[in-house]
């Protein structure tokens, strides 16, 4: 609370020679930024860097960049370490801010997230993960979810014109593609995100919030009508039912043989190009259907939110860094760089003409993410819904099988809860 009532005091007192600068005293405060690799590229680092040094003359910038494996307890470290030493901001993926929440650690930004970051129109998927109930620790920065890239050419063989608006369009054109030696869809058994957007579509959850207590609900009616959708669907090709994407990777599969139709991001089609760079032209892109042609499917949406640790300096400069790097104008730059999808739902527009990010787009704009708890890493951890998905596709009974499911995922989530 005090250094929330300092930064009121600075923003009241001196918005020009920023927080803790006496008047004559033109020492550069360094706000140090943590960012993933890849996140962004290195030009746009170089770009947003001196345009804020130039805009913001008593703040300077120390962009880190860090590597994904083992962030998770660098990050811990960081933000248990003293004041000081550590970064102002750091870039976490989206899931994950649940587990840096926990236990205080970071800066509740829900007061700016109201007055001056648009909060209404952050992407759900980005937003949600990033709430703990009516504080804001995550401030979305960029997301990226699933779609359908498929085979112009085989679709033309089919004699399907134009891309399916409806689930039940789609299960129809896919029993078309699947035929003649092609596979109407490559979809691995254990895709477990594309299964959470069935489910999700349905009106159903992985698991739901009651009195403070987590219990999986892969057992109720909507999630199983999600599950015999997947199992429909999945059936229109020859994905094996106890592998998940990566086992083998799908841009492989998708590039050596005749399969009419993966889901994936649509940054897999470089993996597929070089691969087989024959393709080049034959590429689409359409949002995974939903179950009316008005409204695209509920995907997972993935991506970065922003976050201030609470041992910073100063969260007024820190908060400063977070509404440039997620503002309009920045934000724009980065969807536009790294074919990312904006965080806001006004901002699509910008990435309309890319065929893939523009997609993206329209599916993340309904799009989810996983229980907001930090225990769900524990569910991810050893993955029971996997397992549910493979004994469904090999023949066991799904309401059986759901709630088994079920209930390994509450004991992940409650492990103290018999």
């Amino acid at each position: 609370m005090r250094r929330r009532l300092l930064a009121l005091i600075c923003v009241t007192g001196s918005l020009v020679t920023g927080c803790g600068m006496l008047p004559g005293d033109h020492e550069r405060k360094t706000v140090t930024v943590w960012l993933m690799k890849d996140s962004a590229s290195q030009e746009f680092v170089q770009r947003f860097t001196e345009d804020f040094e130039r805009t913001h003359e008593d703040l300077r910038l120390d962009i880190r960049v860090q590597q994904w494996t083992g962030i998770v307890e660098k990050v811990r470290a960081a933000l248990a370490a003293d004041s000081g030493d550590g970064p102002d901001v750091i870039e976490v993926g989206n899931t994950q801010v649940p587990l840096y929440a926990d236990g205080g650690r970071l800066v509740d930004l829900s007061l700016e997230s109201m007055r001056d970051w648009d909060e209404d129109k952050w992407l759900p998927g980005l937003a949600q993960p990033g709430k703990d109930g009516n504080q804001q620790y995550g401030v979305p920065w960029y997301a990226a979810s699933r779609v359908v890239i498929y085979r112009k050419d085989l679709f033309q063989q089919a004699g399907i014109s134009r891309p399916p608006k409806t689930r039940d369009e789609w299960l129809a054109d896919t029993e078309k593609l699947n035929s003649g030696g092609n596979q109407g869809i490559y979809l691995a058994g254990q895709d477990w995100y594309t299964l959470s957007g069935f489910i999700w579509d349905e009106g159903g959850e992985l698991a739901e919030e009651e009195d403070h207590e987590w219990r999986g609900t892969l057992d109720s009616p909507a999630a199983l009508r999600g599950m015999d959708f997947y199992r429909r669907l999945q059936a229109l090709g020859e994905g094996p039912a106890d592998a998940d994407e990566e086992h083998p990777p799908q841009a492989g599969v998708f590039a050596g043989g005749k399969v009419a139709q993966i889901i994936a991001v649509p940054g897999l089609a470089r993996s597929i190009l070089q691969k087989d760079p024959g393709l080049q032209d034959k590429l689409g892109y359409f949002p995974v259907p939903g179950r009316t042609a008005g409204r695209p499917g509920a995907v997972f949406t993935g991506g970065s939110d922003l976050v201030i640790p609470e041992n910073t300096d100063d969260q007024f400069a820190a908060a400063t860094v977070v509404g440039a790097l997620a503002g309009a104008k920045w934000d724009t730059e980065l969807a536009r760089t790294m074919n990312y999808v904006p965080n806001k739902t006004t901002l699509a527009g910008a990435v309309a003409g890319e065929e893939g990010v523009a997609a993206m787009a329209a599916g993340a704009a309904h799009g989810r993410a996983t229980p907001s708890t930090p225990q769900w890493a524990d569910v991810e951890a050893d993955n029971p819904i996997k397992e549910y998905m493979t004994r469904v596709l090999g023949g066991a009974d799904p309401a059986a099988e759901a709630r088994r499911a079920s209930r390994k995922i509450t004991e992940a989530l409650a492990p103290d809860v018999g």
